[in-house]
Parts: C-alpha cells; structure tokens; sequence
C-alpha cells in the first residue's frame, strides 16, 4: 500500500522533515528492506532459516556474498545487515536496484509449528512483489538529496525538480510508436538515468528534436506560429549538427531547459494531430 503523506507534509509547513541525508537514508533504505524481508518477500531467492534443515538456499544459491558481487562487481555489499553503514550512495542504489530484481509476495507454502519456525512458500508473486517494493521505497528516494525514484524498470532515475515530475510520468498519446513513442520513451530514461553525463543528456535532446523533425510535416498544419523556431534551439545549440559556429559552452541547465520544451511541445502536437484527425473523421462532432 502506497504511503500517503500527512498533513504538515502535505501543505508544505513542515519542509525541513523532507531533507534526507545519506545517513538517514541508509537507515531508512534497511529499515524497508529488513520488513521485507521479515515478511518472506526475499524467500524465493535468498532463501531461510529452518529448525530442522539449517539454511535452504533459495535460487541465488548458498554463496550469496559470491553473488552479489557476480552481478555488481563489488566487494563487502553482503551482508546488507554488517555492511550497510558503509554503503556509499552508489552501493545503496545499486543493492536497490538489484533487490528490485530479488523481491517476490509470498503466496502459498506451509507453516512449520516446531519451536515456531515459521512459513516455508512454495508459490510467489514477482509482480505485486516488486510494485509494493518500489512504492516503499520511492517514499523515501523522493525526498532524498534533489530527489530520485525507482522506475518500474528497477533503475535509479532523477526526479527532475519540482513541477517537472508530471510531465516525465505522463504519458505520450499513442502516435506510431516505433516512431514517436518507443523513441520517446528511450529519451526519457536516458534523460533521467541516475549519473547520466552531459553527453548522454545531449543525445536524449537529440532524439526529442528527431521525433519533432519526424513530426514537422504534420505541425505545419496544427501549429499557429513558424515551427521552424524549435528546430534553431537544436541546430545552433550544438546538439544535432557539428561544426564551429555553433554555441557549446552553455550551462547544463539550458540543456534541461531545451528537453523539458521539446518533450512538452511534442506532448502538444500529438494532441493537436489527434484532435484534427478526430475532426476531420466526424468524431465528437
């Protein structure tokens, strides 16, 4: 269940309890993952403790530790429980990511009484696993240092600042999506992924501007003033073309400034293509 934010949060009058740390954050992060863990949601993969058995592995094996830093190429990550205090914020993103992956809702098993051992799950639920973990989650990366969130993908992205999250979230009206949509979606991620450099943020602007150029022909026909004007921030800016009269040396701000104006801009010309097509086949008239 998604955590919803009380009242001093909720209006604003209380800021200062937002501001999370990397020290909090990692007691908070073990605090989440310790109630999942002692409610079976790492069962499956990580295995348990029995009265009568000892340890039974779970699908990672017996050698944990040699697993975790298979697929992280870290050392002391595992335990999370000794380790934790040492995490840089690279580590706990990385461990966050990868117990995104682990996560699954215990269904049906066995209960075993002796000494109160506990339930032994045969059956899990991956998908509701994950999204509840996410939504744990994200309650606290939200407000740490600028803001993050976990996508549905299981990566670390950026927020995007203050008023700016809704148009990331919001979907783009389905528009040929190997076109539009797909390339869309893959400017955003690599917009937003956690650590991305300028380049990398240069090259998600790039994609918007090609699905603006792909869309320039129809904007002619929806668009009151000279479309031309988005496509000049691209061309002098040094984002699509390479040559000596083009600005570079610009704050990486003004290249946020250009995606968020492209990715709303097409946001508005799909819809405006939409509604002249919907016109001109009769409907809703």
């Amino acid at each position: 269940m998604k955590e919803r934010r009380y009242y001093s949060l909720r209006t604003g009058k209380n800021p200062a309890s937002t501001e999370i740390d990397l020290e909090l954050f990692r007691r908070l992060f073990f605090n989440i993952y310790s109630t999942f863990l002692k409610n079976d949601y790492f069962q499956e993969t990580l295995g348990y403790w029995c009265v009568d058995a000892d340890y039974v592995p779970g699908i990672l094996g017996e050698d944990i530790e040699l697993y975790f830093f298979r697929v992280l190429r870290k050392q002391n990550i595992w335990p999370i429980e000794s380790q934790r205090e040492n995490y840089s914020e690279d580590d706990v993103f990385d461990v966050i990511e990868l117990l995104y992956d682990l996560v699954s809702k215990p269904k049906e098993g066995n209960y075993h009484s002796y000494n109160q051992c506990g339930w032994h799950y045969e059956t899990f639920d991956k998908q509701t696993g994950q999204k509840e973990f996410l939504e744990a989650i994200n309650s606290i990366l939200e407000d740490y240092m600028g803001g993050f969130e976990l996508s549905p993908k299981g990566e670390i992205l950026i927020l995007g600042g203050p008023g700016l999250t809704n148009i990331f979230n919001a979907n783009v009206p389905q528009y040929e999506p190997d076109n539009v949509n797909k390339r869309v979606e893959c400017a955003i991620s690599k917009f937003r992924r956690y650590r991305s450099s300028l380049e990398e943020r240069r090259d998600a602007v790039r994609d918007l501007a090609d699905v603006l150029e792909y869309l320039r022909p129809q904007l002619k026909q929806v668009m009151t003033k000279d479309e031309g004007d988005l496509f000049n921030i691209a061309n002098n800016f040094a984002i699509r073309h390479h040559n000596e009269r083009q600005k570079r040396d610009y704050d990486p701000n003004w290249l946020s400034w250009i995606f968020y104006v492209y990715l709303s801009t097409i946001h508005l010309a799909i819809r405006l293509l939409d509604k002249k097509s919907s016109t001109e086949l009769g409907i809703g008239s």
